[in-house]
């Protein structure tokens, strides 16, 4: 029994999952910033798809209602520390 060909996990990766989909949410508000806080980095960029887990369905919406949120200065466009 040689461990040297079997992967060492350092981590135990979650399965990503679509949080509106798990909550039932079908309509992303742009209205809350803190809950569209979640999808954008300390820099102000919306993450991606790859990170947060999110369908691309639901991106879409999270990337549009930003944008409504930044262009009606409920968030910033850029910023040097958000969180």
């Amino acid at each position: 029994m040689s461990l040297a060909n079997e992967k060492i996990h350092k981590q135990e990766q979650r399965k990503k999952y679509c949080r509106f989909k798990k909550n039932g949410i079908k309509y992303v508000d742009y209205k809350d910033p803190n809950f569209l806080l979640k999808f954008v980095n300390e820099q102000g960029r919306v993450l991606p798809r790859r990170i947060t887990g999110t369908s691309l369905k639901f991106q879409r919406k999270v990337a549009q209602a930003v944008a409504k949120a930044r262009h009606l200065a409920l968030m910033p466009y850029v910023t040097d520390s958000l969180k």
